[in-house]
């Protein structure tokens, strides 16, 4: 008998360097440093170099929440949470978007405020080690 979703589909909680491994519609909590925000496009490029060494893009669409967003949560250099949904890579992307990254439509983006990444870091990968 198949299963019945009564509700939102539930969040999965990763690294930024994760993202490749969910599937297009997935939907993802990460955290992320802005490295880029493109007006034009309402983009921020997000990076996260954990593990170290493997310093991958997300390319986050904000489109859809750009109305409630604070200019703080648009400057380079700041960490923001990102839940949104994977998107597939072969939809066309705006011309000005110079960044290969994974691309991701969000629905919610806050400020982390002041936290510490390496707990951070270290609580998600027991997580993963624990599952």
């Amino acid at each position: 008998m198949a299963r019945v979703q009564n509700g939102p589909v539930p969040t999965t909680l990763t690294l930024l360097s994760e993202l490749p491994n969910f599937v297009p519609g997935a939907k993802v909590r990460f955290l992320g440093c802005i490295t880029n925000y493109s007006t034009k496009t309402a983009t921020l490029t997000l990076e996260h170099n954990y593990p170290p060494g493997r310093t991958l893009r997300a390319v986050v669409s904000i489109d859809l929440i750009l109305s409630t967003m604070k200019s703080h949560e648009t400057r380079i250099g700041e960490w923001v949470n990102v839940m949104g949904y994977i998107q597939a890579e072969s939809q066309p992307k705006h011309p000005m978007i110079k960044d290969s990254g994974v691309p991701v439509q969000a629905i919610v983006l806050w400020s982390s405020g002041s936290f510490n990444l390496q707990t951070y870091e270290r609580s998600l990968d027991q997580q993963r080690t624990s599952e």
